[in-house]
């Protein structure tokens, strides 16, 4: 049941009507012990589950398999996940081998297949979403957006400048050299302009060579931020 409730929680996440602080405000929870469970680090007790069932307006039949037709036995719920890797490996192995993986972030099965591409692209070869961790160093342009030792999703198919949603910025992963920025993009006059949420940081500019395209700087589309603080 705890793995069910877990697969519901970030199901809403990902689809954006759920985040952890809105779930901590709701029942009371830290947001670091909320980030836990949802990283399968810790288990709730029967009444932290209560709850957040309450607080979601979810029931334990809400969590239940459906039942298949003209069975008694319930279906197993399919989950998959994400390698988490290290920035290196995400922003150069196109297949990451099992001894890159960090850990592994779980997904409801079928979260991650409504997801568009921007454009064709030469990266269908690569295996398409990793996730990182986002050091304090990393978050801090970002912040609040991205907070340190975030979980970030990058979808490596996307690396094309245009809007995911109609008047939202994308987040990208970025390479700058050999080292991956989180950052909002924009393109002008054969620079990659890294524009920060956190105004305090400067922006910055990424030369774009002649014979290089600006898809080329660009790791991923950020998919999914999940915030521990």
């Amino acid at each position: 049941m705890h793995d069910r409730l877990r697969v519901e929680l970030l199901r809403r996440i990902q689809r954006g009507t759920l985040s952890v602080s809105l779930l901590a405000r709701q029942t009371g929870f830290g947001q670091s012990h909320l980030s836990n469970f949802l990283r399968s680090k810790k288990k709730l007790s029967l009444e932290a589950m209560d709850r957040i069932l309450l607080a979601q307006q979810l029931t334990i039949a809400d969590l239940q398999p459906a039942m298949r037709q003209g069975s008694l036995w319930p279906e197993l719920e399919e989950t998959s996940s994400v390698p988490v890797v290290s920035h290196a490996a995400a922003l150069f192995e196109a297949v990451i081998r099992p001894s890159a993986v960090l850990s592994t972030f779980p997904l409801p099965a079928n979260a991650l297949e409504h997801l568009h591409l921007g454009a064709p692209n030469m990266r269908r070869a690569w295996q398409r979403f990793v996730a990182i961790r986002a050091s304090s160093s990393d978050a801090g342009p970002m912040e609040p957006l991205v907070l340190p030792d975030a979980i970030v999703l990058i979808d490596r198919h996307f690396n094309a400048l245009i809007p995911y949603r109609p008047n939202r910025p994308n987040v990208y992963a970025v390479r700058r050299m050999s080292h991956l920025m989180l950052r909002y993009v924009d393109y002008r006059a054969s620079h990659l302009i890294l524009r920060p949420h956190n105004l305090n940081s400067p922006v910055e500019l990424i030369d774009v060579s002649p014979g290089e395209s600006p898809s080329d700087r660009l790791v991923g589309r950020v998919v999914l931020i999940l915030n521990e603080v």
